[in-house]
C-alpha cells in the first residue's frame, strides 16, 4: 500500500513539472490519503500484535 503512495507522489511531481496543476494536486491528495491509511494500519497491527496474547516461549 505504501508503494501506491510513492507512485502517486511521483505522478504528482511529474505532473507539476509539466504544469498540470489539477492532476498534480489530485495525485498528491491520493498519495497523502494512502500514506495515512497505511500508517494507521501499521499502528493497528503493532497494537494487535502487542496484545494478542502470544508470548515468547522461553526454551528450557
Amino acid at each position: 500500500m505504501l508503494w501506491w503512495a510513492v507512485v502517486f507522489f511521483i505522478v504528482a511531481i511529474i505532473a507539476a513539472i509539466f504544469g498540470f496543476a489539477g492532476i498534480a494536486g489530485a495525485a498528491a491528495s491520493v498519495a497523502q490519503v494512502i500514506f495515512y491509511v497505511a500508517l494507521i494500519l501499521f499502528v493497528l497491527s503493532l497494537i494487535v500484535n502487542a496484545f494478542s496474547g502470544r508470548g515468547t516461549a522461553v526454551p528450557g
